[in-house]
């Protein structure tokens, strides 16, 4: 493998975070990019470059122009922005919980965002290296496997993720031939966005952020460069859209 820069954004996230880890440890990460709304108070990464956003338009657009000098060197980005509730609003389970201002937030923060960092990014991406980006998706996006109904917002929300990466990827396939976008389900996974639901989850089923991340970044390595985009689980199962 040759060397290669990493981008993570959405990096105070669990998952972002062990990611960085596993990137710090690889010798052929020569560094990290890592975008976050706030900056750690300490770190002890040696490779990894903190960068603070409110992830704002004008901010992305910003932090992207600052990349530019590494355009065709960073070949892992990795998109983990990601809201399922907060300490006003949970997922709805009925059509009479609906609410406006919880699915603009939650569109928001799940479509928009990685959108906007999708559109932004590719004349960092362009090049001769073959690059993945990887985004935070959830197999709860699948249309076609919606058996439940339910958390109306979180899922819609995915759903529209998942078209926005088709959609960019038969863009990406003419102006950007070395990238291959991925739409990442984590599985289940012991984080704060998923401490709610844990009391049904079987104790096999709760993944380690640490070994969601390993998973990833191996799924990252082993992608099939084929100008289409992927949907795929941490085993690297593929997702019906």
């Amino acid at each position: 493998m040759s060397s290669f820069y990493a981008l993570v954004i959405g990096a105070g996230s669990t998952i972002a975070q062990a990611s960085i880890q596993k990137l710090e440890a690889d010798q052929h990460c020569l560094g990290v990019f890592a975008v976050s709304r706030h900056l750690p108070k300490a770190s002890s990464d040696t490779k990894t470059l903190w960068l603070e956003s409110d992830y704002t338009e004008d901010s992305i657009h910003q932090i992207c122009k600052r990349l530019a000098v590494y355009s065709g060197k960073i070949t892992k980005v990795l998109i983990c922005n990601g809201m399922l509730h907060d300490a006003s609003m949970m997922p709805e389970r009925k059509l009479e919980e609906i609410r406006a201002s919880q699915l603009e937030a939650i569109f928001h923060v799940n479509t928009v965002i990685p959108m906007l960092w999708l559109s932004k990014l590719l004349p960092i991406v362009q090049g001769e290296k073959p690059t993945q980006v990887a985004l935070f998706s959830a197999r709860i996006g699948s249309i076609s496997d919606n058996k439940t109904g339910g958390w109306y917002s979180y899922r819609a929300s995915k759903a529209a993720l998942n078209m926005l990466i088709q959609t960019s990827s038969v863009e990406y396939a003419r102006r950007a031939k070395n990238v291959k976008l991925i739409a990442f389900h984590p599985g289940t996974t012991d984080t704060p966005l998923s401490k709610p639901f844990q009391r049904s989850v079987p104790k096999e089923k709760l993944f380690a952020a640490n070994f969601v991340a390993t998973q990833l970044l191996a799924i990252m390595d082993s992608a099939t460069m084929d100008n289409k985009a992927a949907y795929l689980d941490w085993n690297n199962q593929p997702i019906e859209w």
